[in-house]
């Protein structure tokens, strides 16, 4: 089991450093290569001219607002220049920003590629991209090439491994700080369930649970005009025609067979097991159902002669994920967006001791807690209540998703001024983001098991933890 274990993450570690990122629909950008990285541009430091970290941001949908918002409620932040492709998002942006009687910041629009003229024009501290996913790992490598010390990438960061080693080799080779931008990190349960773990409160960790239970039918699909479909209200789109995630998100439905949306589960238990920093994941196997969800919708919706009800989806409606740990402990993971179903991620952090189960908000504690009755999560939160939600609770209130929007860039604003490592690095976007081709590829053997890369080429025996310390 060894030497193929070896012989895989050596072929990996090949394909990481000698193949391009694949795109993924014929809409998508060429192939990156990333061998030879050229040697970083030289940047002014940060700050240099008034004080402020320049921001930039590719992609200008709803997702970008909700970080717009973060930015500039942060003291001694700019926003130089934005970029998309699409002149509605643009315009929505601009009016968004002259909310903040701030300077309206340039505007690189018109192909494809104007993301690279904005990188080689301007100069940044941080670029953010919140762009369809095919376009994460072409962006981010650009802009990790132009020299932006920062790169922020919105999850999944990656779709394929070999688009996982596009990240890492490149943020290796010129030294530029990736982060992946996993709110659910900073979700205020969770992280409070993280600091009950670094204090032994569960004991040794055993197994988690975790995943993206979400009904997504309704931005799955659109009228065009609006985000949500509501049901009986109109035509029923998706693709080119219809509007924000139905443009580009349905189709990875139709094509692909996975977890293909990991990282809200994977990226907050992989921290309470020391994923890359002590631990890694070293193998999974995966199933899914029938495919059932999507086309129902279109026939109750839209009736069995729609358009969309000869679309032939791959996507199998709940998706589970069985992930083994270097150091013993297993990960359960769920995907499930196809379904009618209230939302959850489905936390459950277990140890020696006792464990958190997020649905019913219960926490139960061997010698605290009453033998055999659960606790409300709550009262143990209170009291375990991450430092950075304590201090910041009043400013993160208005902020998007519970407030876990203002903390996730507050810290990475801390990283970048104080020149620190990115808080979620190459490491983790790969590894996390991996789950998804590695789930396809299991799923299509019949759920045989398949090996995991090791990213960080045998650096996790050594590394310590360093997220939200």
């Amino acid at each position: 089991m060894e030497n193929t274990r070896r012989s895989f993450l050596k072929k990996m570690t090949v394909a990481g450093l000698g193949t391009a990122g694949l795109a993924l629909n014929g809409n998508a950008a060429a192939s990156t290569v990333v061998t030879d990285a050229p040697e970083s541009k030289k940047k002014k430091p940060a700050g240099k001219d008034d004080g402020k970290l320049r921001f930039g941001f590719i992609g200008t949908g709803s997702r970008c607002h909700e970080h717009i918002n973060n930015v500039l409620s942060i003291d001694g932040n700019k926003i130089v220049a934005i970029c998309d492709i699409q002149q509605g998002p643009i315009e929505r942006t601009l009016k968004h920003i002259a909310n903040f009687n701030v300077p309206a910041p340039k505007v690189y629009t018109g192909s494809d590629r104007a993301f690279e003229q904005m990188l080689n024009n301007e100069e940044f501290d941080c670029v953010i991209i919140a762009s369809p996913w095919e376009w994460h790992v072409p962006m981010s490598v650009a802009a990790m090439k132009a020299g932006v010390p920062y790169v922020g990438v919105e999850v999944s960061a990656a779709n394929s491994l070999e688009e996982c080693w596009d990240l890492v080799n490149v943020s290796e080779a010129t030294g530029s700080h990736l982060n992946i931008m996993e709110n659910v990190c900073y979700r205020r349960d969770v992280m409070a369930a993280l600091r009950m773990v670094r204090e032994g409160l569960f004991g040794e960790i055993l197994h988690c649970r975790c995943g993206y239970e979400h009904d997504l039918r309704e931005v799955k699909f659109n009228d065009g005009q609006h985000y949500n479909y509501v049901p009986g209200s109109g035509d029923l789109r998706m693709g080119p025609t219809a509007f924000a995630e139905a443009q580009w998100r349905t189709n990875h439905s139709v094509r692909r067979n996975g977890d293909i949306y990991p990282t809200h589960g994977a990226g907050p238990v992989a921290h309470c097991v020391n994923i890359n920093r002590g631990n890694r994941f070293i193998s999974l196997t995966s199933m899914a159902t029938q495919t059932r969800g999507l086309h129902k919708f279109i026939v109750d919706n839209g009736g069995e002669n729609h358009p969309l009800a000869k679309v032939r989806f791959n996507l199998g409606d709940i998706v589970t994920t069985q992930i083994k740990c270097a150091n013993g402990e297993t990960i359960l993971v769920t995907h499930d967006t196809n379904s009618p179903r209230p939302y959850s991620l489905g936390f459950r952090v277990q140890g020696t001791e006792g464990l958190w189960m997020n649905d019913g908000d219960n926490v139960y504690i061997q010698g605290k807690s009453k033998p055999h009755r659960w606790d409300n999560s709550e009262e143990w939160f209170k009291k375990y209540d991450h430092k950075l939600w304590s201090s910041l609770e009043a400013r993160a209130a208005e902020a998007g998703h519970g407030g876990m929007d203002f903390i996730m860039m507050y810290d990475l604003i801390d990283c970048i001024r104080n020149k620190k490592p990115a808080p979620m690095d190459c490491y983790d976007a790969a590894a996390w983001s991996a789950i998804s081709p590695l789930s396809e590829m299991s799923i299509a053997r019949g759920g045989a098991l398949v090996d995991f890369p090791d990213f960080t080429r045998g650096q996790w025996i050594h590394r310590q933890d360093a997220f939200a310390l």
